[in-house]
């Protein structure tokens, strides 16, 4: 193989790793977003038990 080609073939690589790496976390930003959104209606919950006992 020839530098250029192996050059192109890394590029290749590294467009690919950027582009799942991107995904992963957009996957994981999601995740803690709906894990902040639980835990602030479950803390309205419990607010409003202790409000209403």
């Amino acid at each position: 193989m020839t530098a250029p080609s192996l050059t192109k073939i890394a590029a290749a690589c590294a467009v690919f790793m950027v582009l799942a790496s991107c995904a992963n976390t957009i996957r994981g930003v999601g995740r803690d977003t709906a894990n902040a959104v639980n835990a602030t209606e479950d803390a309205g919950h419990t607010v409003k038990r202790a409000a209403n006992n």
